[in-house]
């Protein structure tokens, strides 16, 4: 599961058990990107807190499919399968077409998100793929070149902060080793309620 001591569900107890049953499936179910961080249940929190408002808040303008895969962009930038493979399946989930799903990993999976977006989109992935490669070259004009393609400067702050969000999850991941053994992939919170952290 990870390179570190965690602890189970099985095996919790106090403020990390309140946590896990708040995310738990059905089955007692909790990703392992959450357990890696059962030593140290308030960042764990802190975690499900940025998590929940950046990509499944109810006050997101940006289809949550987009938000989704921005972040399988950065996965794949930041080589990191494990997110990649959760996020995808959420991503097939809300499209439900698989040809459709197909052509979209394939295309961000080669870098080459210009075979299947166009416009508005591709500016966001773009600005995604220069903010996880080169960050330090940023530049105002980068925001700009979004405003023109069409997004709004909440819009822009959305994007911003997956993008962000994911690479500080894809490092979680790929610094502590956790993989996917056990895992179901594509739970997803079950509301945009913020206080509501339960995954189905």
């Amino acid at each position: 599961m990870s390179w570190i001591k965690t602890i189970s569900y099985e095996k919790s107890s106090g403020y990390l058990k309140s946590l896990y049953d708040r995310i738990k499936d059905n089955n007692n179910n909790v990703d392992n990107i959450m357990t890696a961080h059962s030593l140290r249940p308030h960042s764990l929190e802190a975690h499900l807190r940025i998590y929940k408002n950046v990509l499944h808040h109810r006050d997101n303008r940006l289809p949550k499919w987009y938000l989704e895969t921005i972040g399988l962009y950065v996965s794949f930038i930041n080589k990191c399968s494990y997110c990649a493979q959760h996020h995808f399946e959420g991503i097939r989930r809300l499209l439900d077409n698989k040809e459709q799903c197909t052509a979209l990993q394939t295309s961000l999976q080669t870098e080459a998100p210009q075979t299947f977006f166009d416009g508005k989109d591709l500016a966001g992935l773009n600005y995604a793929y220069k903010l996880t490669m080169t960050p330090g070259d940023m530049t105002e004009q980068d925001i700009e070149d979004l405003r023109l393609s069409g997004f709004n400067d909440g819009e822009i702050l959305e994007i911003n902060q997956v993008t962000a969000y994911f690479s500080y999850a894809n490092r979680t991941v790929l610094g502590l080793g956790v993989n996917t053994d056990g895992d179901i992939l594509g739970l997803s919170p079950s509301s945009d309620n913020p206080d509501d952290l339960s995954h189905s």
